[in-house]
């Protein structure tokens, strides 16, 4: 794990921040494509990493291309060691709308930043992690706790859409197989997006993961602090159907699990991240 060269979109909270904390502990080189970098400014954990070279801190948004591009270049550094990771857990602040209900603007956020980062892809190309949610699909919707439907389907149906755009993205530059049916439509995606000359070719990407957790919480990492062998999250390719998981314990799963044995997850379009409820 040391001196792995990070890139990061969306990293300034949450899963994203908790993993790129986990990284720098272990000796990788994390930049942070930052909309605020005065966010930071207080954070000791990320200033003595910044003191010491292994966090870059790049001013941008990842809605525009040429900032995405700068923090490509500021990833590679002066070496000629290419970037090795993307993790992109992008993600507005949902706000409530009557017609819409949870709403983020743009709507298609996730999509486009997941977007600009294909198109500025450096060579040869790093492996992706992407976040996205449990039940975006039309199998995977079936597959919900009942009471969990229609907080998927209509409480989170615009960020949902937005999150399947990014996985319609992916997909198609990975060459997995991806339904119609579970198009978001032009109205994320926009006109002929596969028409653009810098997307990657389909097919072409061939490390990447997507990770569906399934609701998030704010809950301890239980993973480091049980003294149990066993894992306290569950990880099937289908659907395990249960509630909630820390983000911490997706941060620990992204880095302990997939970045550590990336050959074991590498393509996998699919894996879901969940955990069971304590009795």
């Amino acid at each position: 794990m040391n001196n792995i060269k990070v890139l990061t979109i969306g990293g300034s909270r949450n899963i994203d921040y908790f993993s790129s904390i986990r990284l720098l502990d272990l000796g990788a080189t994390v930049t942070f494509l930052l909309r605020k970098p005065s966010m930071f400014e207080t954070d000791e954990t990320i200033q003595q990493y910044v003191r010491a070279g292994k966090a870059r801190l790049v001013h941008g948004d990842a809605l525009l291309k040429e900032d995405v591009k700068r923090a490509w270049t500021v990833a590679q550094g002066d070496d000629d060691k290419p970037v090795d990771f993307l993790i992109s857990t992008v993600g507005g602040t949902p706000h409530f709308e009557l017609t819409k209900v949870f709403v983020v603007s743009p709507p298609n956020l996730v999509m486009q930043s997941l977007l600009n980062c294909l198109k500025t892809f450096p060579t040869p190309y790093p492996k992706i992690i992407v976040i996205s949610s449990n039940g975006l699909t039309r199998a995977g919707h079936r597959k919900l706790p009942f009471l969990l439907k229609p907080v998927s389907s209509y409480l989170l149906a615009v960020p949902h859409a937005d999150k399947s755009g990014a996985e319609e993205v992916l997909a198609y530059c990975a060459g997995w197989e991806w339904d119609p049916q579970d198009s978001p439509g032009t109205g994320i995606l926009g006109e002929d997006w596969k028409a653009s000359a810098d997307l990657p070719a389909p097919g072409s990407l061939k490390s990447a993961v997507v990770v569906r957790p399934a609701l998030l919480t704010d809950g301890v990492c239980r993973a480091d602090t049980s003294s149990s062998s066993k894992d306290p999250y569950n990880v099937e390719e289908d659907h395990a159907g249960r509630w909630t998981v820390s983000r911490k314990d997706v941060a620990h799963f992204l880095v302990e699990k997939v970045i550590r044995n990336w050959d074991e997850w590498e393509g996998n379009g699919s894996a879901l991240l969940t955990e069971v409820l304590e009795a």
